[in-house]
């Protein structure tokens, strides 16, 4: 190999150091997360809230929106992304809400 392309691999395996170590914070942000939005599902559950609100998601999906414009990433997959999450945690806040004998289907609290 040349020395061009040893400095190009080089630098292809810093970078992907980079994205894994960006990967493994992202799980571990997304876990904690997910412990927060079980522990407002449990709450709301307790207390026999809804475990929808909808005005907090679009709140949130326009807040995620700005911030993705202020960081150069695409506000679209930004909003797509926060959409998955959301709609994970309605169906984890579903099935607490299930456990508890709340029968109410909806949204969850991103």
């Amino acid at each position: 190999m040349s020395d061009n392309t040893d400095q190009a691999m080089a630098k292809l395996l810093e970078l992907r150091a980079s994205i894994d170590n960006i990967d493994a914070a992202l799980v571990h942000m997304l876990a904690e997360r997910f412990r927060c939005t079980q522990a407002v599902g449990h709450l709301k559950a307790v207390h026999d809230l809804p475990p929808a609100d909808p005005a907090r998601e679009e709140r949130q999906i326009a807040r995620l929106r700005r911030l993705a414009d202020d960081a150069n990433l695409d506000p679209d997959f930004a909003e797509k992304f926060l959409n998955f999450i959301i709609r994970e945690v309605i169906r984890h806040h579903e099935a607490i809400a299930e456990e508890h004998g709340n029968g109410s289907k909806g949204g969850g609290n991103a």
